[in-house]
């Protein structure tokens, strides 16, 4: 993997030349580990000239969720503790004559800026912008294996819940239960608060689990994620409790499922962000759901749950191959429930088979 990140830092080295600057400063947790192969707490990655040097306030350990530092990386590690990384990676970079520096602003707090300021007021700063968000929208194909991995794990865990007992257990002791089987198949953790929504609170995109305990004829939402090696996957599945679906259930569901397929076959290299979502979108509105639907109808996925792209109306830019991506509608009926259907894929083309799906939970409408 060292000539993997050696090439990452190379593209963005390129990238900070052509912009005028000849070093720069990474803090964002996810992008130093994209560059690094590990993101101890509070680290910070300085790309010089002649050498990068992963700053830290402490020895990085082997902890899996932390990741593994690029053998061919040197490592600094702070003298004594309370430093700031960041603040001490300016001034390694001022005592061998750096006069410029890229910063992640939107990452930097101001009294962190203030303090870079401060410690080089000679170096000359520059906004590096969204330069390394934007080289981990493409995934290689061991990124990809690791979200394929973590995507088998959301699928066990949610397969031995939907064979246990349901009924008269609480939201909140099912999501506890799926976070607890995500970590016995050999997750690093849970890749967000897994959501599970019973009733009227099914459907829900985000809700929070509560004592709501789950009842015949109830909707059961699910949405949950994995996080295997730091990359982060989501799978979202919408069931019906004990009896046969109601009428007005199964309409919901076969609705929503469309308006699902439709994204999912939207997904081609070169199609407009904003026409995938569209594609999903136009179900649902037809049907006279236009209000109260989610602003996205899916985004990126990677070492963060929510990456670019973003597939909104308002979204700009086209798919290229290689980038995984949620489909996730759903419909919510206040004070009745609703449906959420969620799924991870690779953007993939035709030649190759077209979009690859990660997470294979079926989704039929299932009476549990």
């Amino acid at each position: 993997m060292s000539e993997v990140y050696a090439a990452r830092r190379k593209r963005l080295r390129e990238r900070c030349s052509a912009g005028g600057s000849a070093s720069a400063l990474i803090s964002r947790p996810a992008n130093v580990r994209y560059l690094a192969g590990a993101a101890p707490q509070g680290a910070v990655l300085l790309l010089g000239v002649d050498e990068d040097l992963l700053v830290c306030t402490g020895p990085p350990d082997d902890r899996p969720h932390e990741g593994r530092p690029d053998e061919a990386l040197k490592v600094q590690v702070l003298s004594h503790s309370g430093g700031d990384p960041a603040v001490a990676a300016a001034g390694l970079l001022t005592d061998r004559g750096g006069e410029s520096l890229a910063v992640e602003e939107h990452h930097l707090t101001v009294a962190r800026h203030r303090a870079l300021r401060s410690v080089a007021p000679r170096l000359r700063l520059a906004d590096l912008g969204g330069a390394v968000e934007q080289l981990r929208v493409v995934k290689d194909e061991e990124e990809i294996s690791c979200l394929r991995i973590g995507a088998e794990i959301a699928d066990q865990a949610l397969g031995e819940l939907l064979e246990s007992i349901l009924v008269g257990r609480t939201e909140r002791h099912l999501a506890l239960e799926l976070e607890r089987r995500l970590v016995d198949h050999g997750a690093d953790g849970p890749a967000f608060v897994t959501s599970v929504g019973t009733g009227p609170n099914s459907g829900r995109r985000g809700h929070r689990p509560t004592d709501r305990r789950v009842e015949e004829g109830d909707f059961l939402s699910v949405c949950l994620g994995a996080t295997y090696r730091g990359y982060r996957c989501e799978i979202g599945r919408t069931f019906v409790i004990g009896t046969s679906p109601a009428d007005w259930q199964i309409e919901l569901y076969d609705l929503v499922f469309a308006a699902q397929r439709a994204g999912r076959e939207s997904l081609v290299p070169g199609a407009a962000y904003r026409d995938v979502d569209r594609a999903a979108r136009q179900a649902l509105d037809s049907a006279g759901y236009a209000e109260g639907l989610p602003v996205l109808t899916g985004h990126g996925v990677g070492l963060e749950i929510e990456e670019d792209p973003q597939l909104g109306p308002a979204a700009m830019g086209k798919l290229d191959a290689c980038v995984p991506v949620t489909v996730e509608p759903g419909v919510h009926l206040p004070g009745r429930g609703g449906v959420r259907i969620d799924d991870t894929l690779v953007v993939r083309p035709e030649a190759d088979g077209g979009p690859e799906l990660l997470t294979i939970t079926t989704k039929e409408l299932l009476a549990l």
